[in-house]
């Protein structure tokens, strides 16, 4: 148990090393990203589980996170069986086309069903259906309003927003559309974008000043969204409506490419400085779980 658990240690390690791209990368984060589930019906379960299934399944997750083919005595190691039977599992696998053995360097692959597999998971993810249970909790958790946007045109579109009896009553912008730089999405949003990106979308947009607070110059811009990366969160400083401030963080794809971001609303009397942290923190996580659940995966900080 313990060589499994270092084993997919190790596994995490080489995910987050390795900016490959395509379905490929899909299939390593599903898999290895995905945490076991412990619950109290746990022995009442493990009577349903297959192990020689369970055995396949690991064996795919050990190829999927390797960086070269792997000989069967790798394998039979990483995966802690014997030889023989990890050779029956990889034959199986092969059959099925989930793995391959590459003739030219004597070594096990994936396959080209685990890459299809893949592609067809990107095909009936919805963000927002996998974002809203999470937005829920997020607003239970912070009482205030949870959004969730992404970049169109230069601009942020809300897809979603979760309020609720406990939620501040604030002037939320009524429109389903925002600037970037003026607001805690559009910054988060931002973030993730090459600086070329943002240099062409404050020159299609403008930066313009709603409030004493706005950023209204791209070497400010840039400061800010230096910090952002940095701490993983953006801050909307009553920078878009005087007496709200927001705190976003962003949603990332496959690629590590930004694709969404989760933000919090509230009026300045109730999201102090004293919360700020915490709620970045708060925001942070709910996005990294987004992430993860479709198959995203969170870029690694330098």
């Amino acid at each position: 148990m313990k060589a499994q658990a270092h084993t997919t240690a190790m596994a995490r390690r080489v995910i987050h090393q390795d900016p490959s791209e395509g379905a490929a990368a899909i299939i390593k984060t599903a898999i290895i990203e995905t945490p076991l589930v412990k619950n109290d019906n746990a022995k009442a379960e493990r009577g349903q589980v297959v192990q020689s299934l369970c055995r396949a399944l690991n064996i795919l997750t050990i190829l999927g996170a390797a960086d070269s083919p792997m000989t069967l005595t790798e394998i039979a190691e990483a995966a802690s069986l014997s030889p023989s039977t990890t050779h029956r599992l990889l034959t199986t696998l092969q059959y099925e086309r989930y793995v391959r053995f590459d003739q030219s360097v004597r070594g096990w692959v994936v396959g080209v069903q685990a890459y299809m597999t893949g592609t067809n998971f990107l095909k009936t993810r919805n963000l927002v259906d996998v974002a809203r249970p999470r937005m829920r909790r997020l607003m239970e958790e912070s009482s205030e309003i949870v959004n969730l946007a992404v970049e169109e045109n230069g601009e942020a579109l809300y897809l979603a927003r979760v309020g609720g009896p406990r939620a501040a009553q604030v002037a939320v912008p009524p429109a389903d559309r925002t600037l970037l730089h003026c607001s805690a999405v559009g910054k988060a949003l931002l973030a993730g974008m090459p600086e070329t990106k943002v240099q062409a979308i404050v020159t299609q947009r403008g930066m313009r000043q709603f409030t004493r607070s706005t950023l209204s110059s791209l070497p400010a811009l840039h400061r800010d969204l230096t910090l952002v990366r940095t701490r993983g969160y953006a801050l909307d400083q009553e920078e878009r409506v005087s007496g709200l401030r927001c705190v976003a963080a962003p949603i990332f794809d496959e690629n590590s490419r930004v694709m969404g971001a989760l933000s919090l609303s509230g009026s300045s009397r109730r999201i102090e400085d004293a919360r700020l942290r915490a709620l970045g923190e708060m925001v942070k996580r709910a996005a990294a779980a987004v992430t993860m659940e479709l198959g995203g995966r969170v870029p690694v900080a330098n």
